[in-house]
C-alpha cells in the first residue's frame, strides 16, 4: 500500500501544478495588479489583491478579486482531475492561491452580510483543507 493512499476511499488529494512565476514576482515586490495583468489565471495573485483590498477597507473590491481567484482556482482544479470534492492540501504550495482566494471570498462575504456565502466558503475551505482553515482563520 502506498504512503499517500486514501484509506477512507474518498478521492485522492488534488495537487495543482506549480506556477512559480506569479509567486516570484509577488515576492520580489512587483505590484499585484501588474502580476494579475501578466498572469490572469493565477489564483494566488487574485487572492493577494483581495487581501490588500480588504486590509485597506475596500470590502466590495476584495469580494470581486476573491471571486475571480476562486473561479480561476476551480478551473485549475477541474483541469487537474478534481471532481467537485475531495482534499486540496494546503501543504502543497501551488494549492495555496485557490485556498487563500476561497478564504478571502468567505471573509468578504461575511463583511457585506452575505451569511450563506460566508458559511458555504468556510465549510468548503475546512472540507478541502483543515490546515488551510486553521492557518487562514
Amino acid at each position: 500500500m502506498g504512503i499517500h493512499e486514501n484509506l477512507l476511499g474518498g478521492p485522492p488529494p488534488t495537487q495543482l501544478p506549480d506556477d512559480p512565476e506569479p509567486r516570484e514576482l509577488l515576492a520580489s515586490g512587483t505590484a499585484p495588479a501588474d502580476v494579475a495583468a501578466k498572469y490572469p489565471a493565477s489564483s494566488l495573485v487574485w487572492a493577494q489583491l483581495a487581501d490588500d483590498a480588504f486590509e485597506a477597507g475596500r470590502v466590495v473590491e476584495s469580494y470581486a478579486y476573491a471571486r475571480t481567484g476562486y473561479h480561476r482556482g476551480l478551473d485549475a482544479l477541474r483541469r487537474n482531475g478534481w471532481k467537485g470534492h475531495g482534499p486540496v492540501p494546503w501543504e502543497h504550495e501551488p494549492n495555496r492561491g485557490f485556498l487563500r482566494a476561497l478564504h478571502a471570498l468567505g471573509r468578504a462575504a461575511q463583511a457585506i452580510g452575505e451569511d450563506e456565502e460566508h458559511e458555504r466558503c468556510a465549510s468548503f475551505l475546512r472540507e478541502s483543507s483543515p490546515t488551510a482553515a486553521d492557518t487562514l482563520t
